[in-house]
């Protein structure tokens, strides 16, 4: 495993790059308000699938230069830390928040991309049916300033999760079940009381809130706001993966089933939000295949 900078104009990307150095390559778009550590916990799994492993924080999450930022710009920096890492193909996994920009990436032209894979993952809010039902108050506040003044809706977002970057300052892994119980299926609980999972959610949060709810402000305009990438661009497989009891994202995954022509739906019966936990090897596996 190793770690670098990926210079991007005035900004850098923090890139990890871990696996298999000579495998498949696959780039993961971490959650919301995650980092670049969310997979760390399977890094040995990846290396002995031979899969490379290549993460990045989004602007103001982790070792990440703070910037606005939408989909369309998460997939040009993708691609520059392909570039940078000397990968010439490589399949995009995205988690929760990130799945919007694994699919981003393969909009952009030279079929790079040969496989999306979205963990949980959001589809576009103005399309899907549903989509807005669940949000409190606060966001549908923070949402009523687009499009016209995206910085304050970002700045009203991220408001919202200064709550859980209080508590990612508290040593240990005990705060990550407490707040995520709300939303959180039975699955999702028992998953977060294995202490090897619980650490692995505290560290990626800890990470991606240390500098501050920024980031995280703009990443929810980037996918919560009109996204500015084409799907119909999308042209390689697109691979589905959601719990039976992942309630807030039933909407999105039947949505990006049915709209994107190339999509495969595979639901896990009783779980929730957190797969990825236990279904890891398979993704990497479907994502890698010749």
């Amino acid at each position: 495993m190793r770690e670098i900078e990926v210079r991007r104009g005035e900004r850098v990307v923090r890139v990890r790059d871990a696996g298999d150095p000579g495998g498949a390559a696959v780039v993961c778009f971490h959650g919301t308000p995650t980092s670049r550590l969310d997979l760390c916990f399977g890094e040995e799994l990846a290396a002995g699938r031979g899969v490379r492993l290549v993460s990045f924080d989004r602007p103001g999450y982790g070792g990440s230069t703070s910037a606005p930022f939408g989909l369309a710009s998460i997939a040009a920096d993708a691609h520059a830390v392909a570039d940078e890492l000397g990968v010439e193909r490589f399949a995009t996994f995205g988690l929760s928040g990130g799945g919007p920009a694994a699919l981003a990436a393969a909009t952009l032209p030279g079929n790079r991309v040969i496989r999306v894979g979205i963990g949980g993952g959001v589809g576009p809010f103005q399309l899907v049916p549903g989509a807005f039902d669940e949000l409190d108050d606060s966001d549908r506040a923070a949402l009523s300033l687009l499009p016209g003044d995206p910085a304050s809706a970002a700045s009203a977002f991220a408001a919202g999760f200064e709550p859980l970057a209080e508590l990612s300052r508290e040593p240990g892994s005990s705060w990550a079940l407490s707040s995520y119980e709300d939303v959180a299926s039975s699955r999702d609980r028992e998953l977060l009381k294995d202490q090897r999972y619980a650490s692995a959610f505290a560290n990626t949060v800890r990470e991606g809130l240390r500098p501050g709810t920024t980031g995280a402000g703009w990443d929810v305009v980037s996918w919560i706001g009109e996204w500015d990438i084409d799907l119909s661009a999308v042209r390689c497989p697109v691979l589905l993966w959601y719990g039976s009891e992942d309630l807030r994202t039933r909407p999105h995954r039947a949505w990006l089933a049915e709209n994107l022509p190339s999509a495969r739906l595979i639901v896990h019966d009783g779980e929730g939000h957190l797969g990825i936990y236990e279904h890891l090897g398979e993704i990497l596996d479907a994502l890698t295949a010749p």
